[in-house]
């Protein structure tokens, strides 16, 4: 997307599902100041960038100092998702499907590993928060083999308030923390299964966890402290996925 009013009326609609915009270093102006603070809002990266790079990324067009870049994806909405995956809470019971929940996975490669294992383990739907998220950009797609495009992913602004509806809909949500209440050799993982993995650094946020049923932890045998964000997911799917038949 190229030029300071198609970025601008993005930002505002919330729409085009932006992931990076790229300002020209040294623009200034009215719309430049509104596209910077519609973007800080909306939790989309800002970069200043030489004008030799702009002009590189627009070709022909006339950037006019912004270009923003939009996902390789349409993130569906969570509703839809879920009713495409089971339609009411005895079709859940029954298919007894996975869903991941990333909460504020900032890496692209630690996100696009984690579609990967994903996509190995049977994971039905992926959710992710609109803001604080890494995007699902050239980097992430590269990581995750291009299984980033073979799962249907919604984008949520209150994590708490989705968990909260995943129960609802007849799903168990397994928290995956670095000390749980349960090893995940004691967690019952044959059920409907919402499986959330929270932020490199800070793991899942605490209103979210205390949301969740379970919160399970990957016992250490060696010294290590605790694993990879990716590592731990995909321990994490591998056990819940072992008594599940292969997709269809």
């Amino acid at each position: 997307m190229v030029g300071r009013n198609p970025v601008r009326e993005a930002l505002q609609r919330g729409e085009g599902d932006l992931q990076k915009v790229f300002l020209q270093r040294g623009a200034k102006g009215h719309h430049i100041r509104e596209i910077l603070t519609l973007a800080t809002s909306a939790g989309v990266p800002v970069q200043y960038v030489p004008p030799q790079k702009l002009k590189w990324m627009a070709g022909a067009a006339r950037h006019q100092g912004v270009i923003a870049i939009a996902a390789p994806i349409a993130y569906m909405e969570v509703e839809e998702m879920l009713n495409e995956i089971a339609s009411n809470i005895d079709v859940v019971r029954a298919r007894e499907p996975i869903v991941l929940v990333l909460d504020g996975i900032e890496d692209p490669h630690n996100f696009g590993a984690i579609l990967r294992s994903a996509v190995a383990a049977g994971v039905e739907g992926v959710i992710v928060p609109k803001h604080n998220m890494a995007p699902l950009n050239a980097a992430a797609l590269k990581a995750s083999a291009g299984m980033g495009l073979r799962l249907p992913i919604a984008r949520v602004g209150n994590m708490t308030e989705t968990v909260i509806q995943l129960k609802e809909r007849g799903y168990w949500v397994a928290g995956g923390v670095g000390e749980g209440a349960i090893s995940i050799w004691e967690m019952d993982w044959d059920r409907p299964l919402a499986l959330v993995i929270g932020n490199e650094q800070r793991g899942i946020r605490p209103l979210v966890a205390k949301a969740c049923d379970y919160l399970v932890a990957i016992p250490m045998r060696g010294p290590a402290e605790s694993l990879n964000a990716s590592v731990a997911t995909g321990v994490f799917l591998f056990v819940a996925s072992r008594n599940r038949p292969p997709l269809n």
